[in-house]
């Protein structure tokens, strides 16, 4: 099963990286096929259309968040847990390709407009924050604690020109965010 799994996850790598230099409306799958030194018909054993190259990707992107959400509903509501949530939130937008399927959201919105698993993957987006505040939190200490996921996605671009390692973007990013969501918390807690 590994090679089955190790292909399908070169071709979308492959995909990814071509649909964002390109556009995924400029990319065909024989491009694909032929960067990826396999037959047209090789990638069709594990992906009949560009689309579902696209549909993977977002499906895998929505499992890893839906798993850490289900983590969170799993856990006290304490600011622990929140601090936790956020590192391992950090963890998957470093981990992976994440930033490469971020950066062809962003380039290919246009394509992607109302399609139906960006449209889900959007929704479930908006239900992060959510973990990370009470019931009664207050507009501002909903955004500080929203701004906490939003920095960790934010310091790709923000610091895009940066001689950093993505370590140390890491590094930085998750400092923010987790004095983001302890500056949201109430007093006395």
């Amino acid at each position: 099963m590994r090679p089955h799994t190790d292909t399908r996850a070169r071709i979308q790598e492959i995909a990814l990286k071509l649909f964002t230099e390109q556009g995924y409306e400029a990319t065909s799958l024989r491009e694909i096929a032929e960067t990826l030194g396999v037959t047209k018909a090789a990638l069709y054993y594990h992906f009949k259309t560009k689309d579902d190259i696209v549909a993977s990707l977002a499906e895998d992107r929505q499992a890893a968040v839906e798993r850490l959400l289900k983590w969170a509903q799993d856990q006290p509501r304490t600011i622990e847990t929140r601090r936790e949530f956020v590192r391992r939130y950090a963890d998957e937008v470093y981990g992976g390709h994440h930033h490469a399927f971020t950066r062809f959201m962003e380039r290919n919105q246009t394509a992607l407009r109302g399609h139906p698993k960006f449209d889900k993957m959007r929704k479930l987006m908006t239900t992060l924050g959510g973990v990370l505040w009470d019931e009664d939190a207050s507009v501002a200490q909903r955004l500080r604690s929203s701004m906490a996921i939003f920095t960790l996605h934010a310091s790709w671009f923000v610091l895009k020109d940066e001689q950093i390692t993505n370590e140390e973007r890491k590094t930085a990013a998750l400092d923010l965010a987790l004095d983001l969501l302890e500056s949201a918390q109430p007093s006395g807690r």
